[in-house]
């Protein structure tokens, strides 16, 4: 493996939680009976107050930056939304510019949640990873700090909900998490693996977005030629050195999800918790439903990382149907 797993201190992930608690409250966890029904075992659901994780991320990795360096003159990064939100989010509280790429057919909805947040949006490229190219050029000659969408401070502040569930339910058998470029599962993974505990971490990406199961399978990252599902957080390409190694150290598995298990299982969490999931968020369900049948009697957990899907798409979706990339 040509980079190191991540690794942390437990008093680290208790500070960054500080941090994010500072300005975000702790995210409840939730068993509902419905849901459980459904999977036929005892499901603990996460559900975020703000719309996505990653804005714990943004807050620890700028608190962090601004430590080195004072004067960090504004953030620039490439997103499908959430990352992005989180960069404006931390960027807008400190005062400071934020500008972020988007790949062009982008959410409307995620680019005028970052704009109202304060941040330049601008369309460019086919996908993340092309838009990502660009926000580290254009960083270059902006002068502007390029914010990475995985970085071990944006796993430390992204830890702070990890550290949520386990205490809530510290005897879980397995949890579920979404991949995209692996800061949610590194988390679960380094918090885990600090408290001591012996819960299976479960990776899930998108059958049509397979580069974390592909790395995981050849451990070593693989790269693939396309990420088109409608799951935005789960359409990368390139995956991270350092997530690779630390998911092949730390999970048990990395199973992919079709379009339709996606869409699916959307509509499960609105029918059993009134809950509206994004994509990313249902993906965890969708390959709990997968692995049902094992899981009888157990106790799980299922990340459900945000709610931040279109309007349209989630009309698709409840009306029964599988939104296309």
């Amino acid at each position: 493996m040509s980079s190191a797993a991540l690794s942390f201190e437990l008093a680290e992930l208790q500070r960054a939680a500080a941090v994010v608690h500072a300005v975000l409250p702790a995210t409840p966890q939730y068993v509902w009976p419905k849901l459980n029904q459904l999977l036929g075992c005892d499901a603990w659901v996460n559900h975020t107050p703000t719309g996505g994780f990653k804005v714990r991320g943004g807050l620890y990795y700028l608190e962090q930056l601004r430590r080195r360096e004072p004067n960090v003159p504004g953030l620039i990064s490439a997103t499908r939304g959430n990352h992005g939100q989180s960069v404006a989010f931390a960027a807008a509280r400190a005062g400071i510019p934020a500008v972020l790429c988007v790949p062009h057919g982008n959410s409307p909805d995620q680019n005028t949640s970052m704009a109202a947040l304060g941040a330049q949006v601008i369309e460019v490229g086919r996908d993340f990873d092309e838009a990502k190219h660009e926000a580290m050029r254009l960083a270059a000659a902006r002068g502007l700090h390029f914010v990475p969408s995985f970085h071990r401070d944006l796993v430390a502040g992204v830890a702070s909900y990890a550290l949520e569930l386990f205490a809530a339910a510290p005897d879980l058998d397995t949890v579920y998490v979404g991949i995209g470029m692996g800061s949610g599962i590194c988390a679960l993974i380094a918090a885990r693996d600090l408290l001591g505990l012996r819960t299976q971490i479960v990776g899930v990406c998108a059958a049509e977005a397979p580069a974390a199961a592909l790395s995981f399978s050849s451990g070593r990252p693989v790269p693939t030629a396309s990420a088109r599902t409608f799951a935005d957080g789960l359409a990368t390409r390139e995956p991270d050195p350092q997530a690779v190694a630390t998911m092949c150290r730390g999970a048990a598995r990395v199973l992919t999800v079709t379009e339709d298990a996606i869409a699916a299982a959307l509509r499960s969490y609105y029918d059993c918790t009134h809950q509206i999931a994004e994509g990313a968020g249902a993906a965890p369900l969708a390959a709990a439903l997968l692995e049902q049948q094992q899981l009888r009697g157990r106790r799980i957990g299922l990340v459900l990382t945000g709610g931040n899907i279109e309007r349209a798409r989630l009309l698709q979706v409840l009306s029964g149907q599988t939104p296309a990339a």
